[in-house]
């Protein structure tokens, strides 16, 4: 192939071509990131295309995931989504060229015979591959044409030779031309096949570096051929390594994965996942937290690994918990409402001002921000549900005169913490015991566990009220 002539600056425009056959998962969206973050480093375009040319299997609920999850991970495209189906008729005309030219010829040979032949060369212990029977070739003379039979279109291969490619990943590839047999570009309905199209669609839309996952290095020689036969440069490839699930297979529907807009629903940060899936298959030394706008900054080809990179969900949890600690309070309160409506919380109460301080409070303890509306919920709620071992072990009938005694000091004075700390050491003298004898029941009956933040923060922030209420409601 030609390579690119890499002196002149190149304006960089990369591309995500998913197809909806089936839900994002995060193997997916690990290669949407890449050329997404090219794209932004270099100051090029980020270009959606939605390759929906397998009817049966495409669904517009999958196109919806697709956007949806690009959106909430903030990697919105430059141009797009382009959908291959409403793009036929250009297909169609590429084709019509590439016939004039001769780069393409009818074939007639029916499932049967290909089944027949597959066989007949799985048994000799032969590579399967079409025959060439229908190519035309000088002196050559074609079986008659059967009557009725509408033809495959085919892609005259090059015969003799190599195509070679430097991969920004794997390095240089090279794959003899002998070894490709002539694709089928054209069904006999006359829809175009994928390689084709990708090979049309990268053309129209300039794309100049194709990011993607290695399962496509099998595809790529032939794309090259059908470049060069349209005289035209093919893009700079870089095939990412798979990523493996967490019992080390290819992560798949299939496999268990799950849609990226789930991890969404379970209170992960949309800054923690691109935090993440960025180390799933590249590195800048031994960072191992670090922002969009640091990602966006230190981005590059050079430094994607070779190897597959394993999916690991307790690695990821630690991540988001980093993320979710440095998160403004302010704005980590933004996410956690509407997951306290969802549980039924009243939306003027939960906007009284409390939560982004419920935030700060419990932010260190949470992993998640479902984790954190879990501890925010008992600050709403008008009942909360003790565990019921902490509850046996800690409201005890021996605690019962410190409980009912620090509820009464309670009643009257500033609510604020120093007040809050005051009644309780007043308590703790009268009643003879240490902190922890009435600190537990204390948290236990108000936030339902014994393991929260200093009790002071915790009640004052509670509110008079729901605490005296629930110290008296043993």
């Amino acid at each position: 192939m030609t390579e690119k002539n890499t002196s002149a600056p190149v304006h960089v425009r990369t591309r995500f071509a998913p197809s909806p056959t089936g839900f994002i998962h995060l193997g997916n969206i690990r290669s949407a990131l890449y050329p997404w973050a090219f794209a932004r480093a270099t100051g090029g375009d980020f270009i959606l295309r939605i390759e929906d040319t397998d009817l049966e299997r495409s669904t517009q609920a999958a196109v919806d995931v697709i956007l949806e999850g690009m959106s909430w991970l903030g990697m919105d495209p430059d141009e797009g989504p382009f959908y291959q189906m409403q793009r036929m008729d250009r297909y169609k005309e590429v084709l019509a060229q590439l016939q004039a030219a001769g780069h393409v010829y009818p074939c007639y040979t029916s499932m049967a015979e290909l089944d027949a032949l597959r066989e007949a060369q799985m048994a000799a212990k032969e590579k399967p591959r079409y025959n060439g029977t229908w190519r035309p070739e000088p002196g050559k003379i074609l079986p008659p044409v059967p009557a009725g039979v509408p033809p495959v279109l085919r892609f005259k291969n090059p015969q003799g030779g190599v195509v070679a490619w430097d991969d920004k990943v794997k390095g240089r590839i090279e794959i003899r031309n002998d070894e490709l047999d002539d694709l089928v570009i054209a069904r006999p309905d006359g829809t175009p096949t994928y390689n084709f199209c990708v090979v049309v669609d990268d053309i129209d839309m300039a794309i100049t570096h194709v990011i993607r996952g290695d399962d496509h290095v099998n595809n790529t020689p032939r794309q090259i051929n059908i470049f060069q036969a349209l005289d035209k440069v093919p893009p700079i490839y870089a095939h990412l390594p798979t990523v493996l699930n967490e019992q080390g297979e290819k992560m798949s529907k299939r496999n268990g994965a799950k849609p990226v807009t789930q991890y969404r629903d379970e209170g992960y940060l949309p800054e923690a996942m691109v935090n993440y899936l960025a180390r799933l298959g590249w590195s800048h030394g031994d960072d191992e937290i670090f922002s969009r706008e640091q990602f966006l900054e230190w981005f590059n080809l050079d430094h994607l690994g070779r190897s597959a990179a394993q999916f690991d969900e307790a690695k990821l949890r630690w991540v988001n918990a980093q993320h979710l600690k440095a998160m403004d309070d302010e704005a980590l309160a933004a996410l956690v409402a509407p997951q306290l409506e969802k549980r039924g919380m009243a939306a003027a109460d939960i906007a009284d001002g409390r939560l982004p301080r419920i935030c700060a409070l419990f932010k260190d303890r949470c992993d998640t921000t479902v984790a954190l509306a879990d501890w925010a919920v008992v600050f709403y709620g008008d009942t909360v549900q003790a565990v019921q071992e902490e509850r046996d072990k800690h409201v005890t009938p021996a605690a019962g005169p410190a409980l009912a005694a620090l509820a009464e000091a309670l009643q009257e004075g500033a609510w604020d913490k120093a007040f809050i700390a005051a009644a309780i050491k007043q308590v703790l003298a009268a009643q003879g015991l240490k902190m922890p004898q009435l600190a537990m029941p204390v948290r236990v009956l108000v936030a339902g566990t014994a393991h929260t933040p200093s009790v002071d923060a915790l009640l004052e922030l509670m509110g008079r009220e729901k605490v005296i209420a629930r110290l008296k409601n043993r």
